[in-house]
């Protein structure tokens, strides 16, 4: 006999930032599609001259793309470009995925700024560069939360939220200042919302991923993330963005029916207690 997840089948999720081939986003979509739930993607709407050359070889079509392989696994799937950081947008894109889906029972809060100009020395980092760091992976989580939040109060069945965090909030390092601080406000408004929308049946957990094989690799060498990887993490690999993704779909089910506010490690060993 076969273990199965339960509590999925039929359930809505929305999941941010699915667009890119290689991410989190997309192998969490598909994931939740596979455990039986329908799926809202959205993404920035990015242009395709920014596709890295795998995407544009593979005739990419960023959430598009990601829709088809939902649909391809027999579940209905909604695209939706948009920004997160907006709050008028935010109230669109829940209008528009329940006139369409039904009621939201999970969310994903993936979408995150890209990495480039943030990555610098903290003497040299710009207010505008930070504030777009903390616009979309803190500010956009929130009001991402609080929008769930606010229409599933009084809903029978609950609901959870998983947060994509970093193992780079609990770490810091250098030239991470903006998107260390963001992913630790992440996990501060993770333990805040759990605390407070337990009583409501919402289910508010984070994931903390360490070096995951996604696009945002790319800014360095396989050499250099060898060297990396070698010196940090105790089972000697990169991590794959679906093992990331099964540990979203397993808090989003019944057998995680008593955990919220944690901040779990997915990172092949490089934290470890904390």
């Amino acid at each position: 006999m076969s273990y199965q997840l339960t509590g999925l089948e039929g359930r809505v999720a929305i999941v941010t930032g699915a667009g890119r081939m290689r991410s989190i986003g997309r192998a969490a979509a598909v994931e939740f599609a596979k455990a039986g739930c329908d799926v809202v993607v959205t993404g920035t709407g990015r242009s395709a001259t920014r596709y890295p050359e795998d995407e544009k070889a593979a005739g990419w079509r960023d959430i598009e793309s990601v829709a088809d392989e939902i649909r391809g696994l027999g579940r209905r799937a909604l695209t939706v470009v948009t920004d997160i950081s907006d709050e008028r947008a935010v109230e669109d894109l829940f209008d528009l995925a329940e006139r369409e889906l039904g009621t939201v029972d999970i969310l994903v809060n993936n979408a995150a700024a890209s990495r480039g100009e943030d990555r610098v020395p903290v003497v040299d980092l710009a207010a505008e560069t930070f504030d777009t760091v903390m616009g979309v992976n803190l500010r956009g989580t929130f009001l991402m939360t609080r929008s769930f939040a606010r229409r599933l109060i009084g809903h029978e069945q609950g609901g959870a939220i998983i947060n994509i965090s970093s193992v780079g909030g609990k770490l810091g390092g250098p030239g991470t200042a903006a998107y260390s601080a963001s992913k630790a406000g992440v996990q501060s408004l993770t333990s805040s919302s759990a605390k407070e929308l337990g009583r409501q049946g919402i289910r508010v957990n984070a994931l903390c991923p360490g070096v995951t094989a996604t696009s945002r690799l790319d800014d360095w060498s396989q050499d250099r993330w060898a060297t990396y990887v070698d010196a940090n993490i105790p089972l000697g690999r990169v991590g794959d963005p679906t093992e990331v993704a099964h540990a979203a779909v397993f808090l989003a089910s019944d057998q995680a029916a008593w955990v919220t506010g944690q901040c779990w490690n997915i990172d092949g060993g490089q934290l470890t207690i904390r």
